[in-house]
């Protein structure tokens, strides 16, 4: 069986450690890079052997912010397939628009609840391919407040 491979763009220490070791007690398995802004993840995903499955971009970094680093992803070929799930304190109407507009798969507002981040990982974790955006799409009535689809990445 393959390992999943996650990337996670976070400035925020503490919120880095609570993502990982809510995706260590989930699935062992998986392998998550963690960067700690939008300059760095391009530079992690070509320095890696395989694409990731999954990246999680936060907004508000230093050197280049997710809204940057998301605009290259999508506009590079070797990268635009990867889903990205924007993530953000923020849980504005205008940041999950932007999100939209640049092609991520839906936007995650940061749970600051331990359990609610990982009863939504583990949906996400479970779905990583093809079933993600459905997935993502049926688990908005329950997390409604954590969970926005953006539509990008979605196979035409």
């Amino acid at each position: 069986m393959n390992n999943k491979i996650f990337l996670l763009a976070d400035d925020d220490q503490d919120d880095t450690e609570m993502f990982c070791e809510a995706i260590e007690g989930i699935d062992k398995n998986i392998v998550c890079h963690c960067v700690t802004d939008g300059r760095e993840a391009l530079k992690k995903l070509a320095e890696l052997p395989k694409k990731p499955d999954l990246i999680f971009l936060d907004i508000n970094m230093p050197v280049m912010n997710g809204w940057q680093c998301l605009k290259f992803l999508k506009e590079d070929e070797r990268y635009r397939e990867i889903p990205v799930i924007v993530i953000s304190t923020s849980s504005h109407q205008r940041e999950k628009n932007i999100a939209a507009s640049l092609g991520a798969l839906c936007y995650f507002t940061k749970p600051n609840d331990f359990s609610e981040l990982v009863q939504v990982l583990q949906i996400i974790v479970a779905n990583v391919g093809a079933g993600l955006p459905n997935a993502l799409e049926n688990i908005q009535g329950n997390f409604a407040q954590f969970i926005e689809l953006c539509g990008g990445s979605k196979q035409h």
